[in-house]
């Protein structure tokens, strides 16, 4: 699974990697294989006509370029903002590449294993590099809850002839295509096909920033687009500067307009995210330091 985001003139994409953040955050279990080479280094920026983020699973291992330590902390723990404490600023700033390798040895064993269990071998990594100290708090906080709104839901079934499941090498059970997310001139937008509402919710919770649980009985597959505008807060989680008007465009443009997240939601999926306040498992930091050289 690779993921792009170019920024400027050429549109972003993502496939979505984001992870279910209505899980508990967790620790590397430490049957996991350990990576054997890590690189760190500083990102070369490229000036903001050309920025962008890369990351991926690899046969051997994982490779991230161009996003923050704060983008990689949640990938690692596998939250959303609300549920990663007490980070300082700097690593919101900080851009970084790094490959990471297991042994030859243990190359086969990466297939087994999920995408969070992948990125949450780079906790041990963190912990090394960086003297990353964190633990782990029970805390009420403010969460979302999807339901189906007013007017009933408006996603579209997937037809399933053309579901993942009748084509050759998927498996029985699996949850369905990941959605893919672009970024323009015009906002956000996540295109789907054959996607379930588990999928969406990994995408809407890291996108809101909040955890967000599904309580909409929904469980087939669905194929739907959803277009918003982002936040202030989501455009500086995926490290982008937020977009002034777009060129061409005079000063009496203030730049994006159109619908938040939430109108979206309602409006064009006939879901709605009701907040309420419940105990969650936290990550607070208790230490981190620039990554120490190779």
């Amino acid at each position: 699974m690779h993921q792009v985001r170019q920024f400027g003139c050429v549109r972003i994409l993502l496939v979505a990697f984001l992870t279910s953040a209505a899980a508990a955050a967790q620790v590397v279990p430490r049957a996991l294989p350990a990576f054997d080479v890590v690189s760190i280094k500083p990102h070369k920026d490229e000036g903001v006509s050309r920025m962008g983020i890369e990351f991926s699973t690899t046969p051997d291992g994982l490779s991230f370029k161009g996003g923050s330590l704060d983008m990689l902390l949640h990938l690692a723990f596998d939250v959303p903002r609300d549920r990663l404490l007490n980070e300082p600023e700097w690593v919101k700033s900080s851009r970084l590449d790094i490959e990471a390798k297991v042994a030859p040895e243990d190359a086969t064993r990466l297939e087994a294993l999920t995408r969070l269990q992948r990125w949450a071998m780079l906790i041990p990594t963190l912990e090394d590099r960086c003297q990353l100290k964190f633990h782990h708090e029970n805390r009420e906080l403010e969460v979302y809850t999807l339901v189906v709104a007013k007017g009933g839901s408006k996603l579209k079934e997937a037809n399933p002839a053309d579901s993942d499941a009748s084509k050759p090498g998927i498996k029985p059970g699996s949850t369905g295509q990941l959605p893919a997310m672009s970024l323009s001139s015009k906002g956000m937008t996540i295109r789907a096909h054959d996607a379930t509402i588990e999928s969406l919710i990994e995408m809407l919770s890291q996108q809101i920033g909040i955890t967000l649980v599904d309580n909409t009985g929904l469980t087939g597959k669905y194929d739907y687009t959803l277009s918003w505008i982002p936040d202030e807060g989501s455009w500086h989680l995926m490290g982008l500067p937020i977009p002034g008007p777009p060129p061409g465009e005079g000063a009496q443009s203030q730049g994006l307009t159109g619908p938040s997240i939430f109108t979206a939601l309602e409006e064009q999926l006939g879901l709605k995210a009701e907040a309420r306040k419940a105990p969650v498992d936290v990550i607070v930091i208790d230490h981190i330091e620039p990554p120490s050289a190779n």
